[in-house]
C-alpha cells in the first residue's frame, strides 16, 4: 500500500520539498512513498522547484482510506481532510508537537531546528543515503527560506551545517542570490487577490477552544502593501467571520527586522497584552519579529492560557 507524504495546508516551501525529499529517502530504502501537496503552489515554492526542475506533488487533500507520512506538521487543522478516516504511519517535523494521535506506534522524528529540510538532512546522514543533488536543491532552498537567511531566531547551527553541506551537493555558490530569488517571488503582491495574499502561508491553530488564524507575508519593504491595507483587513475580516476568535496577519519586513501585525479579533487587548504592544488603528509594529512558530505563536499560547 502507498504511503502519501503531505505538509499542511496552504503549503509553503519546507512542506512541498519535505514531502519530496522524505519520499524519495523511503524510496530508496525500498518503500512505496508519494510526495503529495495540499494546495496550489505558492510563487517563491514555484520558482523554487522550476530551478531545481523538480516537478509539482500530486494534490492530495483527503485522508480518508489512505496511508499517511506528515511532514512540517503535526497539528490536525493543518492536516488533510478526514485524518481520522486514514492511518497515520510517519510525523516528521520541527515545531512543537501538535494534536495528531494514533493507534499505533508510528516514526516520529521532531527537532528543535529552523526547517524541516534540516532535520531530514540528519535522517539521510542517519540512514547513510545520499542526497541525490535535485533534493539537496529543495532541502537548501527550504531551509534558506524558513530561516530567513539565518535571520530568523529559529535559526539554529545545525542549519547552517546543512545549508554548508547541501549547497555543495546541489551545486549553489551563492545562496544569497538564491535567497533573493525567492523573496522576490514571495514578496511579489501586485495583482493578488488579498484573500490568496493572507492565505499564502496562513495556518490556523486551537488556542484553548479558541480558533486563531496567524498568516504571514514576507516583504523586502513594507511599502509594498500600504495601498491594500484596507483590503487585506477586509479579507481578515471575512476569514474570521468563520469561526473564528482572531486572525493576524503578520507584515514582516525582512530588511528592517521586524513585523507590522495586523488584527482582526473578539478580544484585542488581549492580542496587545500578548506582545506587549499597542494597536495603532488596527496593526502594531513589533521589532525583532521574525517567526510564527517562535515568537507570535508562543506568545498567543499563553495570552490564551494553552
Amino acid at each position: 500500500m502507498s504511503v502519501y507524504v503531505v505538509g499542511h495546508k496552504s503549503p509553503d516551501t519546507d512542506s512541498v520539498t519535505a514531502a519530496i525529499a522524505y519520499a524519495e529517502l523511503m524510496k530508496a530504502k525500498g518503500e512505496d512513498y508519494i510526495a503529495c501537496v495540499q494546495g496550489e503552489l505558492n510563487p517563491e515554492t514555484a520558482v523554487v522547484l522550476e530551478k531545481f526542475g523538480a516537478a509539482t506533488p500530486e494534490l492530495m487533500t483527503d485522508a480518508a482510506g489512505k496511508q499517511v507520512a506528515l511532514v512540517d506538521h503535526s497539528d490536525l487543522a493543518q492536516a488533510p481532510d478526514n485524518l481520522g478516516d486514514g492511518e497515520v504511519v510517519a510525523v516528521v517535523d520541527h515545531h512543537k508537537i501538535g494534536d495528531v494521535t494514533t493507534n499505533n506506534p508510528i516514526f516520529f522524528c521532531a527537532m528543535p531546528v529552523g526547517c524541516t529540510g534540516t532535520v531530514l538532512k540528519i535522517l539521510y546522514d542517519m540512514e547513510g543515503v545520499a542526497v541525490s543533488s535535485q533534493v539537496a536543491g529543495l532541502m537548501l532552498a527550504a531551509i534558506l527560506s524558513d530561516t530567513v537567511n539565518f535571520k530568523s531566531p529559529t535559526c539554529t547551527d545545525a542549519d547552517k551545517k546543512a545549508v554548508e553541506e547541501l549547497k555543495t551537493i546541489a551545486g549553489v555558490d551563492d545562496t544569497d542570490g538564491l535567497f533573493m530569488d525567492m523573496l522576490k517571488a514571495k514578496s511579489a503582491v501586485d495583482g493578488v487577490p488579498p484573500m490568496d495574499l493572507l492565505d499564502r502561508d496562513y495556518k490556523d491553530f486551537d488556542m484553548n477552544g479558541k480558533k486563531v488564524g496567524v498568516g504571514q507575508l514576507e516583504l523586502a519593504t513594507l511599502d509594498q502593501v500600504a495601498s491594500m491595507r484596507d483590503d487585506l483587513y477586509k479579507a481578515m475580516e471575512e476569514k474570521k467571520a468563520d469561526g473564528r476568535h482572531t486572525v493576524l496577519l503578520m507584515l514582516t519586513d525582512v530588511v528592517r527586522e521586524g513585523t507590522d501585525l495586523m488584527v482582526v479579533s473578539d478580544d484585542p487587548a488581549l492580542i496587545e497584552g500578548a506582545f506587549n504592544a499597542k494597536l495603532d488603528g488596527n496593526s502594531m509594529w513589533i521589532d525583532g519579529m521574525m517567526s510564527r512558530k517562535k515568537q507570535t505563536v508562543p506568545n498567543l499560547q499563553n495570552a490564551f492560557g494553552c
